[in-house]
């Protein structure tokens, strides 16, 4: 059992699975853009629904894992969490990439209708805790809602990718969604997506191994839920999305790296549908605590930040990053300070 232990296998277990999930979204990355190419659906789909679904599976196996076991705390914070620290990634990956900010190189309108549809997902767990504490065979009807927004959310993202209503401005740093390989189009997607399940498999084994590691750190030492959920398990479990957004800007997919955070993010709302139908002492959504609901807003306020800088497209701010990049490091850093000291 993995909760026997001593810590320093405990420790050694959780690098490994931690371990084990980055390498494989480093794979899975350059198989989405081939099967981006192939399958002629852009790297703004593929790596909003596809890509970010694959790399958040490490994640809602902790939440879902934590919600059977009663812990309402560490499945919610483990999700809001991880959607505030993939955001703070962006901010990162604008650092690194040099040629101008990011938000501006990478405009794509699927990423700001992903956006939105984000917020909008967020906003609805924030309607349930102040709601009334009810629920339907222990699912709070905000789950239902949420879901079918999601999937409204997807619907809504691929109509724009495919009949966009407007372009935005060109100019002589913005990268445009192209295939490398002039011939990748006409080459089957087969190969490539067996391979990715294959590695969407390994991400979910290690989320398993990930959760029940993050639970023994709250059993053994008296951690918060909070803590160990927003800011371990969260940040662990999102160094895929931190990978894979920093190969797909070194390979100059900027729509792919923009799009895997924010798809990705879209995907993690849905950790809190699955933790709350795992969860079975009520309604997720009144069993958590006030830091786990600081998290949420955290993660509501740094996505409107980052629709702003996409909206705004600002060329070059100081040390050519963006100011939604800098208001979002500022955002994050915050958070972990209340969340440490609190």
């Amino acid at each position: 059992m993995i909760k026997d232990l001593p810590l320093p296998l405990l420790l050694a277990v959780f690098a490994l699975a931690g371990a084990a999930v980055v390498f494989s979204s480093i794979r899975a990355t350059r198989l989405a853009d081939i099967i981006a190419d192939r399958t002629r659906m852009g790297e703004a789909m593929v790596g909003g629904i596809i890509l970010g679904g694959a790399t958040s599976l490490a994640g809602v196996v902790v939440s879902v894992n934590a919600a059977l076991s009663g812990d309402a705390s560490f499945a919610f914070s483990n999700a809001v969490g991880g959607i505030a620290a993939q955001t703070l990634f962006l901010a990162i990956a604008d650092l690194i990439y040099r040629r101008a900010n990011l938000e501006h190189a990478a405009a794509e309108p699927a990423n700001l209708i992903q956006a939105v549809m984000l917020m909008i997902l967020l906003s609805l767990p924030l309607c349930a805790i102040a709601g009334p504490e009810i629920a339907y065979l222990g699912v709070h009807p905000v789950s239902v809602v949420l879901f079918l927004a999601y999937l409204y959310g997807v619907r809504l993202s691929a109509r724009v990718s495919e009949q966009p209503m407007w372009r935005p401005v060109m100019t002589s740093d913005t990268r445009t969604d192209e295939p490398e390989d002039s011939e990748e189009a006409n080459r089957s997607a087969r190969g490539p997506a067996l391979r990715f399940a294959a590695l969407v498999a390994v991400m979910g084994l290690g989320g398993w191994v990930i959760s029940q590691v993050g639970g023994t750190f709250i059993e053994r030492f008296g951690l918060r839920s909070s803590l160990v959920g927003s800011l371990i398990t969260a940040v662990v479990t999102s160094l895929p999305e931190f990978v894979t957004t920093l190969v797909a800007v070194r390979r100059g997919a900027l729509q792919l790296a923009v799009g895997g955070i924010i798809g990705g993010n879209t995907f993690d709302t849905l950790f809190l549908v699955a933790s709350d139908l795992s969860f079975r002492d009520g309604s997720l959504y009144h069993a958590m605590g006030t830091s786990d609901l600081y998290w949420l807003g955290t993660g509501l306020l740094m996505t409107g930040i980052l629709l702003a800088g996409l909206i705004a497209r600002q060329r070059r701010g100081p040390a050519r990053i963006g100011f939604e990049s800098v208001a979002m490091l500022g955002v994050y850093l915050v958070a972990v300070i209340i969340e440490v000291m609190g």
